[in-house]
């Protein structure tokens, strides 16, 4: 059996993995470079005061995305937990000890038809309501604007896979501001490119919140949130060391190190050059289809809902080779296994490069070939 790299995982019998399905949760996330790290080492020595620690976190968090204030959480699903508790109970220490019961609290939030999702029910955690929106007849936004009332807490704004709204952002910020209503926004797996770190505070978000785990490579437990300084302040409040809805999601001194100094990577890089990088591993992979009658191939690097160019194999009506479950069974029962992704009607196979190390791509591609030609 291949090794992992990893004693620990290797005592344990686990098996290596390449990864062509991106910085998933469900791989380990991201690689950490060695300077995050070193940073976790470093800290995990120190004791330091907590909340001076999350203060001056958020202040270097809130300089690199434009925000009045910031702060460091346990994932981008914690940002949606304390994203949807610091609109509903704010700063109160009453309301925070109540949640997730809302009496007396404004609770829903409102989110569009297309932008429902599983990762919703962190908001619900923290005792929010979900409102649709979307499905009715005549203009969106006139739609948006009447679905706003007294019980409102917030509108989420969703991004993800094929999860588009005719309504930009700043369209929905100018209709819920107008209302005196906050906008919170998912950007989880947004980061690169790098100018969505302030993109949508720029465009009017209140509170927006990453993965500190994918893109930016920081731990696989680590979460950014970023906005207006009362909300954030609400978020801390209802987060650990607290006791409140957020209790449970605990970030540690040695994550917030290793978050800070992936960040600190992350503004710094060149991305344009790794973006060329994962565009010769693209070019590698989507070889493997070349010639082959029945596969038609497409590197795509325009869609913002993939990162990194990313090769698809499309499968046209009159191919007769193994299925596209088949080809996904066959390439995990490998050794080393190797992960790749379904499209978007599941039948369609698609190759992030994004988490290859070198030398790995061509291995994927090999492995392809062998199942388009079996």
């Amino acid at each position: 059996m291949a090794t992992t790299g990893s004693a620990q995982f290797d005592s344990l019998g686990l098996k290596r993995v390449i990864n062509g399905r991106s910085w998933v949760t469900i791989l380990g996330g991201s690689r950490m470079q060695p300077e995050v790290q070193q940073a976790m080492v470093e800290a995990a020595n120190t004791f330091i005061d907590f909340h001076e620690l999350n203060r001056r976190a958020g202040e270097r968090i809130a300089r690199y995305t434009g925000a009045e204030a910031g702060l460091v959480v346990a994932g981008a699903s914690t940002g949606l937990l304390v994203q949807a508790a610091a609109c509903l109970a704010g700063s109160d220490p009453d309301r925070i000890l109540q949640l997730p019961e809302t009496t007396g609290m404004k609770d829903e939030i409102l989110i569009y038809e297309k932008h429902r999702f599983g990762f919703e029910i962190c908001y619900r955690t923290a005792g929010a309501k979900l409102k649709e929106w979307g499905k009715g007849e005549g203009d969106l936004a006139d739609q948006l604007a009447a679905a706003i009332d007294e019980n409102t807490a917030a509108v989420t704004y969703v991004y993800g896979p094929w999860m588009p709204c005719e309504l930009s952002l700043r369209d929905v910020v100018a209709i819920a501001h107008d209302k005196d209503v906050p906008v919170i926004v998912d950007g989880a797996a947004m980061l690169p490119p790098a100018d969505n770190l302030t993109r949508y505070i720029a465009d009017g978000a209140d509170l927006v919140t990453f993965s500190g785990g994918k893109g930016v490579r920081g731990p696989q437990s680590t979460g950014i949130l970023a906005g207006r300084a009362d909300l954030v302040e609400a978020a801390r409040l209802n987060m650990s060391p607290y006791a409140s809805v957020g209790r449970a999601c605990k970030v540690s001194k040695e994550e917030i190190a290793g978050l800070l100094a992936a960040l600190d990577q992350f503004v710094s890089m060149d991305h344009e050059a790794e973006w060329a990088t994962w565009r010769a591993s693209a070019e590698t992979i989507a070889a493997a289809g070349s010639g082959i009658a029945g596969v038609r191939t497409e590197i795509q690097d325009g869609d913002p809902n993939r990162q990194g160019p990313t090769p698809v194999f499309y499968f046209d009506d009159g191919w007769d080779g193994p299925t596209s479950d088949e080809i996904h069974a066959s390439l995990l029962a490998g050794d080393p296994s190797i992960q790749v992704a379904a499209g978007q009607h599941g039948e369609d196979i698609f190759v992030s490069p994004v988490a290859l190390e070198p030398g790995e791509a061509e291995l994927v591609a090999a492995a392809l070939r062998k199942e388009f030609l079996r």
